[in-house]
């Protein structure tokens, strides 16, 4: 694994296939930063379907109202829902969306990213300042790229657990 700098800052996602330690963005996107580790903290991830992942371009997961698997895994409705937390103001800045990026999923309206997010397989600069970027894959890039694709996938990959490594 990683070496993991700050752990108050730090996401490890269980993977079927290994463990992938993000490093957030505090300094370049706050909100979006603290929301991640309060949705981790809350356990709101834990079981959460991979809804959409498009070969060569990214994974998205975290509809943590649609996707979990133990509670109500509805492919129809995964990637349509949110948290219990009031939504997003964007925060984009000049880090581009390089391969293992953390984005923020959100609707037309840029300021309604809310639980979902995505890790980029590719270098995808045409979502640069359209998205917030808040992490990035240190450790488990090989991990990320076993998840199963689709729109949504037949037999979705989930993310077993998420974990802020200070509390790990």
């Amino acid at each position: 694994m990683a070496d993991i700098k700050d752990p108050e800052n730090t996401i490890i996602i269980e993977l079927k296939d290994g463990p992938v330690v993000i490093e957030l963005l505090p300094d370049v996107a706050p909100g979006h930063t603290e929301r991640m580790k309060q949705l981790a903290r809350d356990g709101a991830y834990d079981n959460v379907a991979f809804h959409r992942v498009i070969e060569g371009f990214m994974a998205q997961t975290g509809d943590v109202e649609h996707a979990n698997m133990e509670k109500d895994y509805n492919p129809r409705r995964a990637g349509t829902g949110g948290s219990q937390y009031p939504d997003l103001k964007a925060e984009f800045s000049k880090l581009p969306h390089d391969r293992g990026t953390l984005g923020a999923a959100r609707s037309m309206n840029p300021h309604s990213a809310n639980s979902q997010f995505f890790i980029n397989f590719a270098d995808n600069h045409f979502l640069n300042n359209q998205y917030t970027v808040y992490g990035r894959v240190i450790s488990g890039m090989e991990f990320v790229d076993k998840i199963a694709r689709g729109e949504p996938p037949a037999n979705p990959d989930r993310m077993i657990s998420v974990k802020v490594a200070a509390d790990a």
